[in-house]
């Protein structure tokens, strides 16, 4: 991200960019600004975008090699291409020697560093891995985007809104920009404004059920469950993210046992590090067969449905009745 800021502010621009990775917000965010800086103002025809998996690479290549129309430079946006996994051989071998008036940028959520196009961009431009962000950069971000609306916001409620809305930042811009409208003209974000409005993904709302059952508080598990099948959340689904939820519980706990530290963890089950705590904390509460037994269960309750013998509302019900 750096160096595409220092491209930027010195207009020493690379002739392909790959923004690639799993936080979307950032990926965005640098495609704009690199949109910004390489195309001219309302520039139609020097500038073009092509979507989606199964593109005509021949065209574009064409379109590569033709010089600019009264401009500095052609600039040729490519997104979810799918290319970086495969078929990217012809495009790979286009960009050993480009039209060197042509600027590529691929934005990507996955991609393959083995494939040829991955090391042709490596070689020739400059690939951006945009990760989840830890709860520091998060919460450095966050402040930093209320300050710019003249908003403050306290450590406690910071922490608050991370377990509301977890850590993509496409989600919690969206639910800063309803708490700027939502205190107006008051300057402090408080707890209760994000209690008020900001809302808590099913994920957190997951994360609740099965404390809630822990707790052998049976009744707030079902109530969440009926909160989630009221905003037409599929029961599959959510039987779905229940084991999910006991899986990574079981696998937190097992690599906690072999000496693990939290961020190490955090890597291997494929969570923000700041979750990872709240993901051990969790787990602590029950023993390792427990959980086996309880992602076992999960299995049965679906087996039931796709084989008839019970509707999907009621075998979730009773699976939070029994699974822990």
């Amino acid at each position: 991200m750096k160096q595409i800021n220092e491209d930027i502010k010195q207009g020493n621009f690379r002739q392909v960019y790959l923004l690639y990775g799993e936080e979307r917000y950032l990926r965005r965010q640098y495609r704009d600004r690199l949109r910004k800086a390489l195309c001219g103002e309302d520039d139609t025809m020097n500038t073009h975008y092509y979507e989606g998996k199964n593109l005509p690479v021949g065209e574009i290549i064409d379109l590569a090699e033709t010089l600019p129309f009264l401009a500095q430079r052609r600039v040729i946006f490519i997104s979810n291409s799918g290319l970086f996994k495969s078929g990217g051989e012809k495009m790979a071998e286009y960009l050993a020697a480009p039209n060197e008036t042509t600027f590529f940028v691929f934005t990507e959520s996955e991609v393959d560093k083995r494939s040829k196009l991955f090391k042709a961009v490596q070689s020739k431009g400059y690939a951006a891995d945009f990760t989840v962000q830890d709860e520091k950069a998060l919460k450095r971000w966050i402040a930093g985007t209320l300050g710019r609306d003249g908003k403050k916001i306290t450590e406690n409620t910071v922490q608050l809104l991370l377990t509301k809305t977890g850590s993509d930042m496409e989600n919690i811009q969206m639910e800063l920009e309803k708490l700027v409208c939502y205190c107006m003209d008051r300057e402090v974000v408080t707890e209760e404004d994000v209690e008020a409005v900001c809302t808590t993904r099913i994920n957190s709302r997951i994360f609740d059920m099965v404390n809630a059952i822990a707790d052998k508080k049976q009744k707030q598990a079902l109530d969440l469950y009926y909160d989630l099948l009221a905003l037409k959340e599929p029961p599959m689904r959510i039987l779905f993210l229940i084991a999910r939820q006991c899986n990574l519980l079981l696998q937190a706990k097992e690599l906690k046992s072999k000496g693990h530290d939290q961020r190490s963890i955090a890597s291997k089950i494929g969570v923000p590090p700041f979750a990872a705590g709240k993901y051990l904390a969790q787990a602590s509460r029950f023993p390792s067969e427990k959980l086996r037994s309880a992602v076992a269960k999960c299995v049965e309750a679906e087996e039931a449905v796709k084989s008839g013998r019970m509707n999907d509302v009621m075998s979730v019900e009773i699976l939070i009745l029994t699974v822990l």
